[in-house]
Formats: C-alpha cells, sequence, structure tokens
C-alpha cells in the first residue's frame, strides 16, 4: 500500500533534485501515468518543464483534438509526426522490431524538441508493468527495452517507476487530477500499432481506430471494462449484401485486471456482443468478421503485440 502524500513529496523532491537547474522534456499523452508525471515535474521545476504531445498517426480517435483541449492553459508543445512513424514502421512485421522502431523515432523527436527549447533531460511515465514486461522478455516498451541504447539526455527521470498502475490512480487523486485523467482507461505508447498484426499501414490503422472507438462507445459506459479495444488480425472471407467481401476480420478485447499483470476477459451478453458486431461490420465497409477474445493473461498479453 503506497502512502500518497509520502510518495508525492519523494517524487517531487527526486525530480527536483534529479533535474538540478536544467530543463526537463517529456511525453505528455493525456493518459494517467504521463499526467502525473506533468504534475510532479510542475510542483518540482515549474515552467522548466517542456510537455510534449507527439500526434504519432496511431492514436485513438479524436485523442488529439481532445489532448489540446485537455491541456490547454499549459505550455504543451504538439508535435505532428505520424509521416515520421508510418515511415518508420514500414516493411517491419515483427512485434518487437514494431516496438524498437516507435520507442527509437520518439526518442528521436523528443531529442529534437530537446535541442530546440534547451532542454536536457527526459521525463518519463514508466510503470512497474511496464519494467517487468520489458525486463522479463514478454514485450518491449516503447519506454523501456524499446529506446535506443544512445540516447542524447544527461539523464532520465522516472519518478513512478516502482509503483502499479491503481497506484498511479491514487497518486492521481492526491494531486487533484480530473477524474476523466485519473480512472482513464490504458492506452498503449505504440498506440494502435500494437493492435494491428503483421505490417501496419494508413488503411490497417483507419479501420482500427474506427472499430476500436465503436467497441469503447459501446462498452465502457455499460460495463466499465479495465481496458477494451479493438484490434486488426487479418483478412477473412464475408458478405456484404449478396456479394462476397475479402475483408478484415476485427477481434475485440475487454478485460477486467487491478494492475495490468494479469487479466481476465469480460464476460459480455451476447445481446450486447451483437449490438457491437453489427456496428462493426454496418459502419466499416471493408470489415468481414469480428471476433471475441475470451483469453485471460497470462497465458496471452492484454494487448496483441
Amino acid at each position: 500500500m503506497v502512502d500518497i502524500e509520502k510518495f508525492i513529496d519523494q517524487a517531487v523532491r527526486q525530480i527536483r533534485d534529479a533535474a538540478g537547474e536544467d530543463k526537463v522534456v517529456m511525453a505528455l499523452s493525456g493518459g494517467v501515468d504521463s499526467s502525473v508525471c506533468a504534475a510532479l515535474a510542475a510542483r518540482a521545476i515549474g515552467d522548466r518543464l517542456v510537455p510534449i504531445y507527439v500526434d504519432t498517426g496511431l492514436m485513438r480517435k479524436g485523442e488529439t483534438e481532445r489532448i489540446r483541449s485537455l491541456f490547454a492553459d499549459t505550455n504543451l508543445r504538439t508535435v505532428d509526426a505520424a509521416d515520421e512513424f508510418f515511415a518508420a514502421l514500414a516493411g517491419i512485421t515483427d512485434p518487437e522490431e514494431k516496438r524498437k522502431a516507435i520507442g527509437e523515432r520518439f526518442i528521436r523527436i523528443f531529442e529534437r524538441e530537446a535541442k530546440r527549447t534547451g532542454a536536457t533531460l527526459l521525463l518519463q511515465g514508466t510503470i512497474y508493468p511496464d519494467r517487468i514486461e520489458s525486463e522479463g522478455g514478454i514485450k518491449s516498451h516503447h519506454n523501456v527495452g524499446g529506446m535506443p541504447l544512445n540516447i542524447a539526455f544527461k539523464g532520465v527521470i522516472e519518478p513512478l517507476a516502482d509503483l502499479y498502475k491503481d497506484d498511479v490512480r491514487e497518486v492521481a487523486g492526491g494531486l487533484s487530477l480530473p477524474a476523466e485523467i485519473q480512472h482513464r482507461m490504458p492506452f498503449p505508447g505504440p498506440g494502435l500499432a500494437v493492435r494491428v498484426l503483421g505490417e501496419v499501414t494508413r488503411e490497417k490503422i483507419a479501420v482500427v481506430r474506427e472499430a476500436n472507438a465503436i467497441v469503447e462507445e459501446c462498452l465502457v459506459e455499460e460495463f466499465h471494462p479495465w481496458q477494451c479495444f479493438a484490434a486488426l488480425l487479418g483478412l477473412g472471407t464475408g458478405m456484404k449484401g449478396d456479394a462476397r467481401l475479402h475483408g478484415w476480420i476485427v477481434a475485440v478485447r475487454a478485460v477486467q485486471s487491478r494492475d495490468g499483470m494479469t487479466a481476465d476477459p469480460l464476460p459480455l451478453p451476447y445481446e450486447a456482443l451483437s449490438r457491437m458486431v453489427a456496428r462493426i461490420t454496418g459502419e466499416i465497409p471493408g470489415v468481414a468478421r469480428v471476433v471475441y477474445d475470451v483469453t485471460p493473461k497470462p497465458p496471452a498479453t492484454i494487448e496483441y503485440e
């Protein structure tokens, strides 16, 4: 059990001591981990924090507009880097290689932005499950095992590295962050790229983005999953009207969890699944099939790649 006030005091001191008089650049995605980091750093170093939102082109529907609105009263810098990320991912099909390509592109963008702003340190919202999965060889997180070895920063500050997700949510409450941020559903740093099996293309991302939005609309308010999303598995045969369709197979994943280390599939009513399938196949022309994933973690992971 984390003593929230004690942790906040320690984390603020840690950031202040690590930063010294330097500027610190960080990725602010709008998720609870990065938002808590930003709030702690703002207390520690004030306007020497340089928060950056990177629009990778791999974000959820409406995400960029939402982040700009949520953090409109901060000095948030927005970087449109979709072309860079799609170029970096071109031709890559291996999940680990995808994560490492994304991790390297993030670092290079932060290095570039740090040079422009005079920042010398990098602040990250790495949490304990990220470290465990990366160090255990399960999957490289873009901010841990997916990071390149050569980075142009004096150091990396990770004040949340020993916390689980539920701990971070409690810290968010202790910092009086908005409930929308405190209880926000997890979203992976590599974005929708880890929800597309095989090569990542703009077409696939467009399909999975729409499917993901439908899944969230259908499930979040009624069933309150810890996490839910759509993934793109590949192509399969289906029908639209009387015509044969060789279209996309979408997998739906909805789980309950406490800390992300283990997870159980949500036992959704058949009627809810049917409504969701009708929307996905009816509203996205290229989708031929929808399947529901009932695999727990372990043996599966929560994300697909």
